[in-house]
């Protein structure tokens, strides 16, 4: 049993095929953390529950004495505010006098097979009762009537447990919730360095490793999605861990929109990890009776290093978090217009891009920004979501006929939850643009938000896009989300409610998505924000891959790549080669095929040489695709550690084959290269592809791969491919 009761102890045990978590109810039903880490058969840790507990005069339960309890140094399993624990609290229920102070105390369990559901929001699933079991443990706080129950869903296979927290108001007068953490962990140590992912528009998700200090430390985004600043990830990496090595937590927040992810180091040096919802831009009204659930947060733990870790997140994403026809069905190889031609095209450009495109080995096109409305530049028509018919003459049925004939699927692009102020919709409804009453609402990319947490103007959208997509033989979706959100506030919310906007309007989004994909099934969905604004695992249970970056220079995708990968999946990363960049078609091609591989140029002005290339990039795609979507990936030389070079392998789940990519960022003279490969079976024997020398699995990895003969300039890349084989 992956959980289990140890009613002598009174300790819960959850168990992975590596790794244990146990939590305790303590004296006077306090609920504690006393381990999260590697495998241990023992259902009960002496010595975790009592730390000392003088901080700064840390007030004592006096049902057990003076010198007893303090929740100020214990490790608690979810923290609260203002009942004698200081730290950063994970719980915070405003009472009907007023006053916020929060203590929940633990008052029964469930264990049961398989995972529910989160009403009205996304999260992770078991394909089978057998694959998670989850416990659900109930606490109470006896002054508010506050009913708070805290879940774990594990799946053993994968190292992962799924933690989320609901809230009932289970008395007859109205609560404020003021935060609602999605976990809390309570570790015994702060000898880690915290690692996270920050970045700007066209340069998401940089590495960033620092060192923990006492106080509070950590990300988040209050733009109204999950941005390109900051992604609702983090890791707590033991100091020294490297790729192989090493203690790691990772964790990672499915949501979109405004996040926490924060550790606080104690005096007595331990940590703690929050992690949810926002809560300076967040507070909830339950009236009696009524729930509010908190998004999902994924926890993995591995003694194996940062790349396990990351490996952990992108099999359980793949197997778990994904899901859809194109969860395991191979996606059409697709060309995208918007570099190509920007505003600027009609039916017959598109055609001509079609034409060329098949003979490339491209399996689908897709129409970006531009379609709709009176759209020829950014500043109108958002809303308007019905046909532009002085670009497309013959009308959308006739240009997917024609792109169909020419024997490609054809895609189309979306902006749902924007509105331009020159269009139809803005003239007919301007309430139902995002804005506070009495003051002038902030322009981004000459553009409003749309109230989404209106079901009227959900209805409305929704009613739009149902028209063209039922229509039209339309294949694939990309979401755009061109601007974070400001002048935040709804004209249907009360005063007392105004905080509650910015997650009504993304649990508006997920009703819309949802939607869509529940009458769409067929259709792909590519989720995108600027590129990778929004790029986290809430979107991956709507899309099954994002773009990752409005920026294609492959150069700097290598940056934007190996952050990414630190917890999302290739399969998931929307990356594609373009036109007019630093490297060569070769490199482009090279470091796009890690993702989901696609082009973003005009195929029209290609030469004979560079149509070659791609040609030839295609097949590789489509003879390595399940290797590099279903593969283990491994970070061998990582850009940010090293400014000359980057090199990255998948390994084939069996293990009989692998490809590693390397990538000259700055040529060095004379440099001497040696790579050693990872996550092969060492008494196996492997074929070179190219040069037909076999070598051991061992060799591979022990004494490493030296690459003669290779220039290895800027810009220069170089694959290659080995198979298992007899000796």
């Amino acid at each position: 049993m992956p959980i289990s009761y140890n009613e002598k102890d009174r300790t819960f045990k959850i168990d992975t095929e590596k790794t244990s978590y146990i939590i305790q109810v303590y004296d006077e039903n306090y609920i504690l953390n006393l381990y999260y880490g590697a495998y241990i058969p023992d259902s009960y840790v002496p010595g975790r529950a009592i730390r000392a507990a003088n901080a700064s005069f840390s007030p004592a339960d006096p049902v057990m004495g003076e010198n007893g309890f303090s929740p100020d140094a214990a490790p608690m399993e979810y923290a609260t505010i203002g009942a004698g624990d200081f730290r950063v609290s994970a719980l915070e229920i405003q009472n009907s006098n007023g006053d916020n102070v929060t203590d929940i105390r633990y008052c029964g369990y469930k264990i049961y097979d398989g995972k529910k559901d989160i009403p009205q929001l996304p999260s992770s699933y078991a394909n089978s009762d057998s694959e998670a079991q989850t416990l659900e443990l109930y606490a109470k706080d006896a002054v508010t009537g506050a009913a708070v129950t805290l879940y774990y869903s594990v799946f053993p296979k994968y190292d992962v447990i799924a933690r989320r927290v609901s809230v009932t108001n289970g008395s007859s007068r109205k609560m404020r919730i003021g935060r609602a953490f999605s976990l809390c962990l309570d570790l015994p140590e702060m000898d880690y360095d915290l690692i996270s992912l920050h970045g700007c528009y066209a340069k998401e998700r940089n590495i960033e490793r620092r060192r923990l200090g006492h106080g509070i430390q950590g990300v988040s985004s209050r733009r109204g999605s999950s941005s390109h600043v900051q992604n609702p990830f983090i890791a707590l990496a033991q100091r020294g861990a490297d790729e192989e090595h090493g203690d790691v937590y990772g964790f990672n927040l499915v949501y979109s929109g405004n996040f926490a992810a924060l550790v606080e180091c104690d005096y007595n040096c331990t940590s703690r990890v929050v992690m949810g919802i926002d809560p300076e831009t967040f507070s909830w009204t339950l009236e009696s009776g009524e729930t509010f659930d908190t998004p999902e947060a994924i926890m993995v733990y591995t003694p194996s290093g940062i790349g396990e870790m990351s490996r952990i997140f992108h099999r359980f994403y793949n197997n778990n978090l994904i899901r859809g026809r194109y969860k395991t069905e191979k996606r059409p190889l697709l060309i995208n217009s918007w570099e190509a031609a920007f505003f600027d095209f009609d039916d017959d450009k598109l055609v001509a891009f079609a034409k060329e495109a098949k003979k490339l080995g491209v399996e689908m096109l897709v129409m970006d920004d531009g379609w709709f409305g009176n759209r020829n530049d950014d500043t109108c028509s958002l809303g308007d979501w019905y046909v532009n018919e002085k670009k497309l003459k013959g009308g959308l049925g006739d240009l997917i006929r024609r792109i169909n004939d020419i024997g490609l699927k054809f895609g189309i692009w979306y902006e749902p939850e924007m509105i331009s102020p020159d269009s139809d919709l803005f003239r007919a409804h301007p309430d139902w643009c995002v804005h506070v009453e009495g003051r002038k609402p902030m322009l981004g990319r000459n553009q409003y938000v749309i109230d989404m947490s209106r079901k009227d103007v959900r209805d409305n959208i929704w009613e739009q896009m149902y028209k063209v997509l039922s229509e039209n033989k339309i294949d694939y979706l990309k979401w755009d989300f061109n601007r974070n959100i400001s002048d935040a506030d709804s004209a249907l919310l009360p005063p007392e409610r105004k905080k509650e906007f910015f997650h009504r309007f993304v649990s508006g989004t997920y009703d819309l998505m949802n939607r869509l994909i529940t009458t769409f099934p067929n259709i792909l969905f590519e989720n995108c924000s600027g590129g990778g604004g929004r790029y986290d695992p809430a979107m991956l249970c709507y899309s099954p891959q994002i773009w990752a970056s409005d920026n294609t220079d492959a150069i700097d995708r290598l940056y934007i790549q190996f952050g990414t990968s630190m917890c999302y999946p290739a399969s998931s990363m929307g990356a594609h080669v373009s036109a007019n960049r630093r490297t060569g078609y070769e490199t482009k091609c090279n470091v796009a095929r890690w993702g989901t591989f696609g082009l973003e140029l005009d195929p029209t002005k290609l030469t004979e040489d560079e149509a070659g290339i791609i040609r030839r990039q295609i097949g590789e795609y489509h003879r390595n695709y399940e290797l590099v979507n279903r593969g283990d990936l491994y970070r061998l030389i990582s850009p940010f550690e090293n400014p000359r070079m980057a090199a990255w392998q998948f390994v084939s789940p069996d293990k009989s084959r692998t490809m590693l990519t390397l990538v000259t960022i700055c040529s060095e003279y004379h440099r001497r290269l040696k790579v050693k490969l990872r996550g092969l079976a060492p008494d196996a024997y492997y074929k070179n592809e190219q040069s037909g020398e076999i070598l051991s699995g061992a060799l591979l990895m022990n004494a490493g791969l030296e690459i003669n003969g290779w220039a290895g300039q800027t810009g220069d890349s170089l694959v290659m491919y080995f198979d298992k084989t007899e000796r």
